[in-house]
């Protein structure tokens, strides 16, 4: 009975968690119970374009990543059925995609003691992205992907474009078993095991290749709407791959692709409770956040797009949430990692799906293929095999010349310097480092940009005027009083700023003639631990010179910070609270600079001085109140 409740109880708690407004258990059920004849209509119409151009790239992406075609097939089919039952989006089509799985790629590379261990490692590994994700969704971190830099993702997606193109040269040029793998693992090393081995080139594969290519090309100009990726390789299959298979003089020999059976449409799941596991874990935990942050980061970007056409509301954690199920039941499935593809949710919008249920069919119609090539073994006409490595690969670097969005590219290099700079630096990292390292490597500069900008706070030296109104003093004016500086801080003053805040306040405390600074913290913001403390070093540091430093203007959540903190009371040392005298004037929101006035005659007190007439304007039917 004990643990009856106990179980009732966790799962009342799980259910209070899901309906607090963090993400929604199952948000189909809503749209379920609306549907309609019409829907299912234009939705399943959707799925059946979407599904001929997800099959023949899903054999296109698990190519890139260097897995058996199963892997990328069960993705694309395990995917699309599952991430409609949890994400926002209603025309989101999650599978394998080109960046997510030449990084899969790029980490086989740089580590090729575990190549070998490939189709025990992937299941683990794309649990572990499913995870990740599903744990970031419920916290919510999608919110702060909207402070990752659009030109990371160009620098980044431009180069793993260049990359890809590189890599499938080796199919389309034929040269595979003349090239040193070891080596390839860098791009610089693959480049020059490319030029070393161009005697090698196998001219038929060549051939295949840029006749696929071409008919890609006539195809696209032609007939943009259709689905012509499929269209080029089930044509090129037909008629070089019949070549191949039925040995063909000059034709025998060539590349093809090896067709699954229904033995590798078992589910394989990850082996979980096996010696090394955590070793395992460990080595492939960077990898697993990359692939989890970048395939998170494309679908956040490709529910944004597709909603700014339809108008609906992106929920970012949903849609985060959504990925992580979409990579655990991969996982289960033994298919490789899964990220929201831009073309097939824009293909899927294009062909007028109506509700998230047309990914759902196309899932379904993706297994009815996987099906349909695992039984052609048995027919004799093993499907699969007809495919001739070359024209996949002219196929994928047409594909990835798409990536190379010039648009983009000229808006990052010409909006800002900041923008080119993460351009370059994210698309260098691509080239010289894993994928898995180098998108990170964009992100920090990114960050640390923004950061460099948002931690400079705006100081500038005010003076009343003859109205008794606050102005910036101009460089050539006189301090109506010299031994008294008024401050205007404006900005944040987080860790970032609060050295560069203390530096500028100690060198305008370097004019001799000052004696007095008065801060006025009206529009400051965001002080943090790092800026309390540095706040208190600078009034330790007057107080050794002999010199005053007052508050005035101060927020609420500034004095809240300065008091909870204790800094408040090193402020308020050496005042005589019982004759009413204080170094700290809080704000007043009908009379802004009623606290600055304040704040001039303590100054003036501390000063021993009377010389200047201070006036102050404020609107004398609402008498402020008194401080």
């Amino acid at each position: 009975m004990q643990l009856r409740r106990s179980f009732t109880h966790a799962a009342k708690n799980v259910r209070d968690f899901f309906a607090s407004g963090n993400v929604a258990l199952f948000p189909f059920f809503a749209p379920l119970r609306r549907y309609t004849l019409d829907k299912l209509r234009h939705d399943s119409r959707a799925a059946a374009n979407v599904t001929l151009l997800a099959v023949s790239q899903a054999i296109a992406f698990a190519a890139i990543a260097g897995l058996p075609v199963v892997y990328g097939v069960m993705c694309t089919a395990v995917a699309a059925l599952v991430a409609p039952l949890f994400a926002s989006s209603r025309h989101t089509i999650m599978g394998p995609t080109n960046a997510t799985a030449f990084m899969l790629f790029s980490f086989f590379s740089v580590n090729p003691l575990l190549v070998g261990r490939a189709a025990e490692l992937v299941p683990l590994l794309v649990l572990m992205v499913g995870i990740i994700a599903t744990i970031g969704a419920l916290c919510r971190v999608a919110d702060l992907m909207q402070f990752v830099s659009r030109s990371v993702l160009v620098g980044y997606i431009s180069g793993a474009a260049v990359l890809i193109m590189a890599n499938q040269l080796t199919c389309l040029l034929g040269l595979g078993r003349w090239m040193d793998m070891e080596a390839s693992g860098s791009f610089v090393g693959l480049v020059m095991g490319l030029v070393k081995a161009l005697p090698h080139t196998d001219w038929v594969s060549l051939g295949i290749g840029m006749a696929t290519l071409i008919l890609y090309v006539g195809l696209t100009k032609w007939k943009p709407h259709w689905p012509v990726f499929a269209m080029a390789l089930v044509v090129s299959s037909a008629v070089f791959g019949s070549l191949i298979h039925f040995g063909v003089s000059g034709f025998e020999g060539a590349a093809t692709f090896t067709t699954f059976g229904f033995a590798e449409l078992m589910p394989r799941l990850p082996q979980l409770l096996r010696v090394g596991i955590f070793n395992d874990i460990a080595a492939m935990l960077g990898v697993a956040f990359a692939i989890a942050f970048l395939a998170s980061l494309e679908n956040t970007l490709m529910a944004k797009t597709l909603a700014s056409h339809t108008g609906d509301h992106a929920n970012v954690n949903q849609d985060m949430f959504s990925v992580g199920m979409a990579n655990i039941a991969s996982a289960i499935a033994g298919g490789m990692p899964a990220s929201g593809s831009l073309t097939r949710s824009t293909l899927n919008f294009e062909s007028g799906a109506r509700t998230r249920f047309a990914s759902f069919f196309a899932g379904a119609y993706s297994l009815g293929f996987a099906v349909l090539i695992a039984a052609s073994v048995g027919w004799g006409v093993p499907l699969i095999d007809y495919i001739p490595k070359a024209a996949l690969a002219a196929l994928v670097i047409a594909l990835s010349f798409s990536l190379l969005n010039v648009r983009y590219i000229r808006i990052c290099l010409r909006s800002t310097h900041d923008d080119a700079l993460v351009l370059g630096i994210t698309f260098i990292s691509t080239l010289l480092a894993p994928l898995h390292v180098a998108i990170f490597i964009g992100v920090v500069i990114s960050i640390s940009l923004f950061l460099r900008k948002a931690s400079r706070p705006y100081l500038v030296e005010y003076m009343f005027n003859d109205e008794g109104e606050l102005r910036e003093m101009g460089e050539k004016r006189q301090r109506p009083i010299p031994a008294i500086s008024i401050v205007h801080v404006e900005g944040d003053l987080f860790f970032g700023a609060a050295e560069l805040f203390r530096t500028q306040i100690q060198r305008t405390v370097s004019d001799p003639a000052i004696q007095v600074i008065i801060l006025r913290l009206k529009n400051a913001r965001h002080l943090d631990a790092t800026s309390v403390m540095a706040l208190e070093d600078l009034i330790r540091f007057m107080r050794k010179k002999g010199l005053h430093l007052i508050v005035s203007g101060a927020t609420r959540e500034v004095y809240r910070v300065l008091k909870k903190s204790g800094v408040l009371i090193t402020l308020q040392e050496g005042c005589d609270r019982k004759a009413g005298e204080s170094n700290f004037f809080p704000g007043n929101a009908r009379n802004p600079n009623l606290s600055t006035r304040g704040a001039l005659k303590r100054a003036q007190q501390l000063l021993g001085t009377n010389k200047a007439d201070i006036r102050i304007f404020y609107d004398p039917g609402q008498q402020p109140p008194s401080h």
